[in-house]
């Protein structure tokens, strides 16, 4: 084996603990009383971060112990089942888990299920008829309802479009129950006006650079598209970015969001970005560790508990 200069192990020691401490965050400040895991798809996303923030202090007000965790990327599924063993065998007291893959992650759910530790499910569900299949079960849901948010955004579209047009859509990550329930709601919403053409649905990940990237080949080969729906804020801003490296004035193409980040608000209130779907991960990650306690107390819980989304526009902004 080649050795490695004193110098070379204190870098890489260094880039260690950076990487560590981008990607999970472990807070002890009440000894003796529960620790709950919250574990989200990534905390590169502002949505995330919010999500962090309001679990971070139900937290502080339940004086309980609150572990947060992600995977680097959205897409990477293996590492966040990685996560979650980690934490069973670590033996916390709850797991609130945000899944990347609704499907993947119910082996780990089950084996969580096996050592009595509760799963609070957020934002995403986990598949229903998969995780029947394997006897796992989760505690509750706590989240949005994707599809009502997709069907809102698909009936704006086709009233903006007064009916007729051509739309495009930047779609998840295919197969992810979040994506999917968005996409189908707003192909429900804009299938109330036939006058209205879907010219092309791609997926763009949820990432903002391939959101540029995927709405840039999309204006070279559908230069008439007047609209397009984006399944998350990040990738409808990189469209916003590829309409304005194209020249285009940003009122020629509708574009709508879904998430209501900072920054696409602040699109929307600079008029290059004309709506998305807002939600509510603040209050998602308070009450995923208000449900978790509850649960550790031994309390009953409703199987589903919805947070409320909401159409952000132009005219509604500075509401």
């Amino acid at each position: 084996m080649k050795n490695i200069t004193t110098h070379q192990f204190s870098a890489l020691l260094l880039i260690t603990l950076l990487v560590f401490t981008s990607f999970s965050c472990y807070k002890e400040e009440f000894p003796g009383r529960p620790t709950v895991a919250l574990v989200v798809k990534t905390l590169n996303n502002p949505f995330f971060n919010d999500m962090q923030t309001g679990a971070e202090e139900m937290a502080r007000e339940l004086e309980i112990n609150l572990i947060v965790q992600a995977a680097e990327r959205e897409v990477d599924v293996e590492q966040q089942v990685q996560i979650v063993e980690n934490l069973i065998q670590r033996r916390v007291d709850a797991i609130m888990l945000t899944p990347s893959g609704s499907r993947e992650v119910v082996p780990v759910i089950a084996s969580a299920n096996r050592n009595n530790i509760p799963i609070i499910n957020l934002d995403t569900r986990v598949d229903a008829d998969l995780l029947a299949s394997d006897n796992a079960f989760v505690s509750t849901f706590i989240g949005s309802d994707n599809y009502e948010g997709g069907l809102i955004a698909g009936r704006y579209v086709g009233e903006q479009l007064n009916g007729v047009g051509k739309v495009a859509i930047l779609e998840g990550i295919p197969g992810h129950e979040t994506a999917d329930s968005r996409q189908q709601g707003f192909l429900s919403g804009i299938g109330e006006y036939p006058g209205i053409e879907i010219v092309t649905s791609q997926t763009a990940n949820w990432e903002r650079n391939m959101g540029y990237t995927v709405f840039q080949n999309i204006l070279q080969s559908f230069n008439d598209v007047q609209a397009v729906f984006a399944a998350s804020d990040l990738m409808a801003l990189g469209a916003v970015e590829a309409i304005a490296s194209s020249g285009r004035d940003p009122d020629d193409i509708i574009v709508v969001g879904f998430d209501a980040h900072v920054e696409a608000v602040d699109a929307i209130r600079r008029g290059v970005m004309h709506a998305t779907i807002a939600q509510n991960p603040y209050e998602i990650g308070r009450a995923g560790v208000e449900y978790a306690y509850k649960v550790l107390n031994g309390e009953d819980i409703p199987n589903n508990i919805n947070v409320e989304i909401k159409l952000i526009t132009r005219d509604n902004v500075d509401e």
